[in-house]
């Protein structure tokens, strides 16, 4: 039987923190041009970005193993300038974990833009203020719902990764050994009881994750019908 062990909690939650962070900064300009696009590329932009969410965590590993590894362009390039190896370590499972999480981020931020009025944007622009002046100080304001939504759905879900960082980082302690693939190997070794504790921490985390959601939500509904 083994000890409580937290470095994977905290792993996780780091990963999941530094996730979130990244994703908010890219994602904000994409679902920015995205609201507001008529491009013909829309419809191929939003199924590329929303394909995390249909392929089989596993399948997106595997390509992700493929691309970060030392035999492919990208793998020699990190290693070659920066030396530093994507592969079974913690920036190799950053960078699998933006990948994963990206249409969680992305799809809320979207859905709250366009629900912001033409006439407010519009205002914004008569008053001399750019697009990106307008983005900042008059819709993300106006969309803190969506925004909280976007942050803690990313947050859960990169905690509660496995498939795709097992393919990309392994299980090495401190370095890619998350609390999910701990609790795989928890089971692994038939220590049903550290198992039992682990999982039953991610659930009530993933329960009070939920709760605040949809709070979130809910009073931002009755905001707007008061």
């Amino acid at each position: 039987m083994q000890g409580f062990d937290p470095e994977p909690f905290l792993l996780s939650f780091r990963l999941a923190a530094l996730t979130t962070l990244i994703l908010f900064v890219v994602c904000v300009p994409i679902a920015w041009w995205l609201s507001g696009s008529t491009s013909r590329l829309k419809p191929v932009i939003e199924a590329l970005s929303s394909m995390p969410i249909v392929l089989p965590p596993t399948v997106l590993g595997f390509y992700l193993l493929m691309i970060f590894s030392g035999r492919s362009p990208l793998g020699r390039f990190f290693e070659e300038y920066f030396d530093l190896g994507l592969v079974f370590s913690f920036e190799g499972i950053l960078a699998a974990s933006c990948v994963y999480s990206f249409p969680f981020m992305l799809q809320p931020l979207q859905s709250g833009m366009k629900q912001i009025p033409q006439s407010h944007l519009e205002a914004s622009y008569i008053l001399g203020k750019s697009k990106i002046r307008t983005l900042l100080r008059v819709v993300l304001p106006a969309m803190t719902s969506s925004v909280l939504t976007g942050l803690i759905i990313t947050f859960a879900h990169t905690v509660g990764e496995f498939g795709v960082v097992l393919m990309v980082g392994g299980s090495i302690g401190g370095e890619t050994r998350v609390a999910s693939i701990a609790i795989f190997e928890l089971v692994e070794l038939l220590d049903y009881r550290m198992a039992h504790i682990y999982s039953l921490i991610l659930i009530a985390f993933s329960f009070s994750v939920l709760m605040v959601v949809y709070t979130v939500n809910h009073r931002s509904r009755n905001e707007r019908r008061a």
